[in-house]
């Protein structure tokens, strides 16, 4: 058996983004620290996007910037200002190499490539098996899901963000490239919540990707039917299919944090960081990244005295339980979100940081009779 100070279990986003975080900080030069994963990352396997302001630490390997976004559907549409945010586009192959540059860098940061079994909290250490060895570490930063009880249990709704995207290029300029289409709901919604999500990369380049907020997953060419459908209906006949992804993203209040021990913690959608009401995880997972380090540079010891809830987490509970109880009003929801909000705002309050007087506009906006019967069943449930 081998012993780390630190073991990283997966190397996605929140895996990496930690492993990076620890390679850049001269702290953690004299720890000892194992990232383990079964698969080696070198490919563009997934998408990422966030919104922030100003420059910020990823923006070296950000593929495209947009100052500008569209929400769509038939009761309100319109194109929208987000600066001082601006949005932001990374592939995955640009962020894994631009990871394992810098990590490779340190020679106190090794990288086993095997499957992760289990994992263990024994008191004064913790416990990985893989399917080849054994390995001990003080902490265990675990972003593998090696447990389903989020799904089996029934206080909490799991709705899931699901989704197959489409890389286009067409013959000619026919995208506008400085509009980013956020939520486009103008096609059948078939009781669900159900939007097109479309990045420009170029005037003839674009990422397409037909988007649930629901409970089932439908079969996979029945997303690939409507890509091809909305490509009809905005005259797109003429193209090429570059690339393809898939993902589903789990969206609930679900208490992840009560599976972290004092060694071992779960970080990104496994610890709860993904943002139940949207899905996003990226720039969540960063914020998280730099308060567990700070934690961990503090001299805490306990991974189960990590993280708390606050007052966005009620907002989010009450928009899932509704969304889960009536998937088929999704698209009034968000029409109403941005036909009496502004874009920044809704941004800013996405990202939890507004104010408690913010957040009163933004809340009363949306149907109040919906959400205090959803907080009535969920007070006296």
């Amino acid at each position: 058996m081998q012993n780390f100070d630190y073991i990283i279990s997966g190397s996605g986003a929140s895996g990496l983004m930690l492993a990076y975080h620890m390679a850049i900080d001269p702290f953690f030069d004299e720890k000892q620290i194992l990232i383990l994963d079964k698969e080696v990352k070198n490919q563009n396997d997934r998408t990422w996007c966030f919104w922030e302001k100003d420059l910020g630490i990823w923006d070296e390997i950000v593929s495209k910037k947009w100052n500008t976004i569209y929400f769509g559907s038939q009761k309100f549409s319109d194109t929208i200002k987000i600066l001082p945010y601006q949005y932001k586009l990374i592939r995955s192959k640009d962020f894994y190499t631009y990871i394992f540059d810098t990590i490779k860098t340190k020679s106190n940061i090794t990288f086993h490539h095997e499957s992760i079994i289990s994992i263990s909290d024994e008191g004064d250490k913790a416990i990985v098996k893989t399917d080849t060895q054994i390995y001990i570490g003080q902490k265990i930063f675990n972003s593998v899901m090696l447990s389903t009880d989020f799904k089996n249990q029934k206080q909490y709704p799991v709705l899931n963000q699901h989704f197959v995207g489409w890389f286009v290029k067409t013959t000619t300029s026919i995208f506008d490239a400085d509009t980013a289409t956020f939520m486009d709901f103008e096609l059948a919604q078939q009781g669900n919540t159900r939007f097109m999500y479309v990045l420009p990369l170029s005037k003839n380049e674009a990422l397409f990707e037909y988007t649930l907020f629901s409970e089932d997953l439908l079969e996979y060419q029945d997303y690939e039917t409507e890509i091809i459908k909305y490509l009809e209906n905005k005259g797109i006949t003429d193209y090429e299919i570059v690339e393809k992804e898939q993902g589903c993203i789990p969206m609930t209040c679900y208490d992840f944090r009560k599976h972290n021990s004092k060694n071992i913690i779960h970080i990104g959608t496994v610890g709860g960081w993904t943002k139940p009401s949207t899905g996003f995880t990226f720039s969540l997972t960063l914020k998280k990244i730099k308060e567990l380090t700070f934690y961990l540079k503090a001299g805490n010891t306990n991974m189960s005295k990590f993280g708390k809830r606050n007052r966005f987490w009620y907002y989010d509970l009450l928009f899932i339980d509704l969304l889960y109880k009536k998937n088929y009003i999704g698209a009034t929801l968000f029409s109403k979100l941005f036909q009496k909000n502004k874009g920044v705002k809704i941004l800013k309050f996405l990202d939890e940081e507004t104010s408690i007087v913010e957040e009163i506009k933004i809340t009363t906006s949306l149907p109040a009779g919906l959400f205090l019967k959803v907080l009535w069943q969920r007070i006296f449930r």
